[in-house]
């Protein structure tokens, strides 16, 4: 073993550790830009696509279909961060082409424009986004602490008090300066992430010498993936319907409930405030009874909150289904790359980009499923489809929680 090996974890509260580490100081900046630029944008497409480029409501949700190829996007890139120097490379390259995107999305004057910038940049710029993650756990493994699952959650959670922001600069912009203004605001966002971590590198660190021999064979590496695969699949499940949500509570909100852009920003931005205070408590809940089983019970809240928004009637409805749906995002947002790292400690950068870029996938399941369902089911009954899923991937979640559970008895068995 090297000297360059991991010491012993100390103990230590995550804030002090954040706070005396430029690297993770800095990725809470930038992630706290990156989720409001980001969600800024989100509600707002659908709107965008109806009222400036005169298209139906079909066709709006379909533009959710062009993050089809993010699972394999952010495998390539991530097989490629786990075998550069600097993982934060590819995260500046990334938001460079991601602004150049949201630019090009607010000079469309075509419908099909946004389909071919969000496969060409905007999936490309959040692959690479997911490298701040993985350069966080190299930190980790270099300097390691009890901590450790608290310090990737507490930069997660930057990410999220950004999406608290977000719809209400988005949904007040909008109507201020316009779409297309709001969208060329969201590009000078995307590149300002950059700014934080101007001067900080991140030197990867590799336990396993394989990942250094290109002629590592591929399907043993993909069958070491096949748990995070299972994870990621199952997370994307529980998350398909938070598409529809971003792409049709506002059109209902606006035509059926007619709400004020205010009252609607805020219903939005209702998820990420919980969400932001829950996701300690996940962490909690997660040291005490393992990650796995409490994303589980996120999911069937993830079901309900579904449930509350097929049966809306009224505004408050729709803030009791964000409460709700704040519970399944705390658990897959505060927990999720963390166990995504874990299924696979061998590539920090794989696990951390194929996690997020399979849950990005899910808008297009939402996105096909806003698309077929919208006409017959209509608003807002189409959520009952995404409850169901929902709950499948509940049923998913314990099944892999057991596996996972007897797998690791077992090892502890065969290494008495």
């Amino acid at each position: 073993m090297s000297s360059d090996a991991p010491a012993r974890p100390r103990r230590a509260s995550s804030l002090p550790i954040i706070w005396n580490s430029r690297l993770y100081r800095s990725s809470v900046i930038s992630l706290f830009i990156s989720g409001i630029a980001v969600s800024s944008a989100q509600p707002q497409l659908a709107l965008f696509f109806v009222n400036d480029l005169k298209a139906p409501l079909s066709v709006a949700g379909l533009y959710y279909l062009t993050n089809i190829a993010s699972p394999i996007i952010g495998f390539l890139i991530g097989r490629y961060s786990d075998r550069i120097s600097d993982r934060l490379r590819l995260f500046r390259i990334g938001a460079c082409v991601g602004a150049v995107g949201w630019v090009l999305m607010a000079a469309s004057t075509q419908i099909w424009m946004p389909f071919v910038i969000s496969v060409a940049a905007l999936g490309v710029a959040s692959a690479a986004g997911a490298q701040v993650y993985a350069a966080a756990r190299d930190e980790l493994t270099r300097n390691p602490t009890s901590s450790a699952t608290f310090v990737i959650s507490t930069i997660r959670m930057s990410f999220t008090a950004g999406w608290i922001v977000g719809p209400v600069v988005g949904s007040w912009l909008g109507g201020v300066i316009g779409l297309r203004g709001l969208l060329l605001v969201v590009a000078g966002l995307t590149l300002g992430q950059i700014v934080p971590l101007i001067g900080v590198r991140s030197q990867r660190l590799t336990e396993d010498d394989e990942l250094e021999q290109p002629t590592r064979h591929i399907r043993r590496e993909l069958r070491e993936m096949a748990p995070l695969f299972t994870f990621s699949v199952l997370c994307m499940l529980a998350l398909s319907g938070d598409t529809l949500k971003f792409a049709f509570l506002p059109l209902y909100m606006q035509n059926e409930l007619h709400t004020a852009p205010a009252l609607r920003g805020a219903v939005i931005a209702t998820q990420p405030v919980f969400e932001l205070l829950l996701i300690p408590v996940a962490s909690l809940f997660a040291r005490r009874f393992n990650a796995m089983p409490v994303m589980a019970v996120g999911a069937a809240f993830g079901a309900i909150a579904h449930l509350c928004y097929a049966l809306s009637t009224n505004v408050a409805q729709l803030f009791l289904g964000q409460f709700l749906m704040s519970l399944l995002w705390a658990c897959i947002a505060g927990l999720g790359v963390n166990v995504a790292q874990e299924l696979y400690p061998k590539g920090a950068g794989v696990a951390t980009s194929t996690f997020l870029s399979t849950t990005v996938f899910s808008s297009t399941l939402g996105g096909l499923i806003g698309s077929i369902g919208v006409v017959p089911l209509g608003l807002p009954h189409v959520f009952f489809v995404p409850a169901i899923i929902s709950a499948a991937a509940f049923c998913g979640l314990v099944g892999l929680s057991v596996v996972m559970r007897r797998a690791q008895l077992l090892r502890q068995m065969n290494s008495v």
